[in-house]
């Protein structure tokens, strides 16, 4: 897989860093001379250029990559280059960058981005998700398709410990995607029992969040687990 990433700073040398060793092409783009930095990242390809520039995009040969990582500190830089990933060269999956929390509601299919990470709201999310039981935790908004990857870990006394997951009358436009029981990562079957401490992982649109908690949450007529 080719890979283009916008912003050669330190999140964009972490994210090319990791994409190397998993065997993927790289090209990193950025407009600072300094930021050009070959020794940190050997195995990329390096182009000092204006990621908004329809030139510098050109040059990157931005039409053969599979993905566009728009990941400078601008928000503003982060949509232009989206949305010339995606209308101009047709890149069929652009990831980008959040920096401020109050622009994410820019960063949607309008944009060109598929999948925004604002890494203020992820660092957030993580600390609930490690604090909270019982409670849904939004990780990840995917611009495309209006859903967000959410989490919640079953709480001892909710009214499905024990059931099976096939069993369970689900909210339209959710998809249980992962079980993490203690240290084993689990793909869900029809089968396969929820239990007491499970930190399950879905796929839902935004509507259905509400309904989603609800459902998880609801204990036993008695108040108590099974």
């Amino acid at each position: 897989m080719r890979v283009a990433i916008a912003g050669a700073g330190a999140v964009g040398r972490s994210i090319a860093g990791e994409l190397l060793e998993n065997g993927h092409e790289v090209l990193l783009v950025d407009k600072a001379p300094t930021a050009i930095s070959v020794e940190r990242v050997p195995l990329a390809e390096w182009l000092l250029a204006d990621a908004c520039e329809i030139t510098s995009l050109d040059e990157a040969a931005l039409q053969r990559c599979n993905v566009v990582i728009a990941a400078t500190g601008d928000d503003k830089v982060n949509l232009v280059v989206s949305l010339l990933a995606k209308t101009e060269y047709g890149v069929p999956r652009v990831v980008a960058r959040v920096n401020n929390p109050k622009n994410e509601w820019l960063f949607n299919e309008s944009w060109g981005v598929d999948v925004a990470v604002s890494t203020p709201r992820l660092m957030s999310a993580l600390v609930e998700e490690a604090v909270s039981v019982g409670d849904l935790v939004r990780l990840m908004r995917f611009s495309q398709g209006d859903a967000n990857l959410v989490e919640l870990t079953l709480p001892p006394e909710s009214a499905l410990a024990g059931t099976r997951v096939g069993d369970v009358d689900w909210p339209d436009d959710t998809s249980l995607v992962t079980i993490i029981r203690g240290n084993r990562v689990l793909t869900p079957s029809g089968e396969d029992a929820l239990e007491a401490g499970d930190e399950l992982l879905f796929v839902a649109a935004p509507a259905r969040e509400e309904q989603l908690e609800d459902l998880l949450s609801a204990t036993r007529g008695d108040g108590t687990s099974a």
